[in-house]
């Protein structure tokens, strides 16, 4: 559910019009609801509230300052993947006992400030950086708190690109050597093994990947019982779907269920790392029609938002729903057209052949389920700025990231002395 809906035959968010935003705002522009943030982690919330579950928003879905401080608000915690995250986590209030950093390539630099900031677990990924984060933490004269991530070696049929829990990934230790690490965690004085964790990948629409790892994750815990050495919780990842083409996905409580089902008479605190399923649906990207090119072929609407806004269609072969700002009538004609942006790239390309009402210059549309992997993974390409991010409450709007000028951009180089 999300909170964009039309009014009087203009989109909305929530109760602000985005053609009234496209015009004090400018195009593109990201707009999120603060509605649909809070009900989508309320939501999740009440369907683990009896399995002892701490939330910890994933920041590289959507790492906008004030989109995190509204989840912390709520409860929630957060898992930062670099130091950027961390101190974007710290700034919007998360307090350092809910933060977990996970990662597979964290620097010293990196190490030293998470055992500085005194958060909740690192999730150690390879062997050389369990061995890095003993030596940081004895020369601190601390022990680092960790969870050892395993890679349980199950195939989330997601796309290649975001699959993250099968044997030829980077991601975790082997599942084979997991029992080994772990006896050597337990044996380090500058180590604290708190937690066992796993993460299989994102967008996951089938719940038995999750189950299949759940029951490998099981089998650790007790063997490591039988030792005498139970960790006192799992860190579970994230990873669980939203609907982009009204393709049925697993609710929240279907997904407790299967923790439930699998994990729930271990006596383990839970840790869940969720994503895009807070903020995926919370956020659109609007842009504005430049042209529309009639080609040999085809139609093409000619956008002022590129793949340096928005990648994922690019980068992925993503599917976002396209909407006119402006309704279309009950009798408008829909015809195939490509939806692409400016950028001297083929790949610029947001929708091919897409069943859209009439187009013409200057009408708006809206990228629909844009609040994940959106602004986080924009760029300024082609030496475009940045577009900016609107925070929406009921009739109120603010502007949570401004666009950048052509001057604080260039201002950010500098020629050498030799020029």
């Amino acid at each position: 559910m999300n909170h964009f809906h039309y009014r009087n035959g203009v989109l909305h968010a929530e109760d602000v019009s985005l053609a009234r935003l496209a015009e004090e705002v400018g195009t593109p522009f990201y707009c999120y609801s603060t509605a649909t943030l809070e009900r989508h982690f309320r939501v999740l919330q009440e369907a683990v509230a009896d399995l002892n579950a701490t939330i910890c928003f994933a920041i590289k879905a959507n790492s906008n300052i004030a989109v995190i401080r509204t989840l912390a608000a709520l409860g929630a915690g957060a898992d930062v993947v670099s130091e950027g995250e961390l101190r974007r986590a710290l700034t919007a209030g998360v307090p350092p006992e809910r933060i977990v950093f996970s990662g597979v390539g964290k620097t010293r630099r990196e190490l030293e400030l998470a055992v500085d900031s005194g958060i909740l677990q690192i999730n150690v990924e390879s062997e050389p950086e369990l061995e890095e984060l003993n030596d940081v933490a004895l020369s601190r004269g601390r022990r680092a708190v960790i969870g050892l991530r395993v890679n349980p070696d199950v195939d989330a049929n997601t796309h290649a690109k975001i699959t993250t829990g099968r044997k030829e990934n980077k991601f975790g230790i082997e599942w084979t050597r997991a029992p080994e690490v772990l006896r050597r965690a337990r044996g380090l004085p500058g180590i604290e093994l708190a937690s066992i964790a796993a993460h299989i990948g994102s967008q996951l629409t089938d719940l038995q990947p999750f189950r299949d790892a759940f029951r490998r994750l099981r089998d650790l815990v007790l063997m490591l019982k039988a030792e005498g050495a139970a960790p006192a919780r799992l860190d579970l990842g994230g990873g669980l779907g939203v609907p982009y083409d009204d393709q049925p996905t697993p609710s929240p409580v279907d997904y407790a269920a299967a923790i439930r089902d699998n994990l729930g008479d271990l006596g383990c605190r839970l840790i869940l790392e969720p994503g895009r399923m807070l903020v995926g649906n919370a956020g659109i990207l609007v842009s504005r029609v430049i042209y529309v090119k009639e080609g040999a072929t085809r139609s093409f609407v000619i956008c002022d938002a590129a793949m340096n806004d928005l990648i994922r269609p690019a980068m992925y072969d993503a599917f976002h729903k396209i909407l006119p700002v402006t309704e279309a009538t009950p009798d408008a004609v829909l015809r195939p057209v490509d939806v692409v942006g400016p950028i001297c790239e083929s790949g610029d390309t947001f929708a091919k052949q897409r069943a859209l009402p009439p187009l013409a210059k200057d009408d708006l549309i809206a990228f629909a389920t844009a609040g994940a992997y959106g602004s986080a993974m924009s760029s300024t390409y082609n030496s475009r700025p940045l577009a900016p991010e609107v925070l929406v409450k009921a009739d109120r709007f603010a502007v949570v990231r401004a666009r950048p000028t052509y001057e604080e951009m260039l201002a950010l180089e500098s020629s050498p002395p030799w020029l």
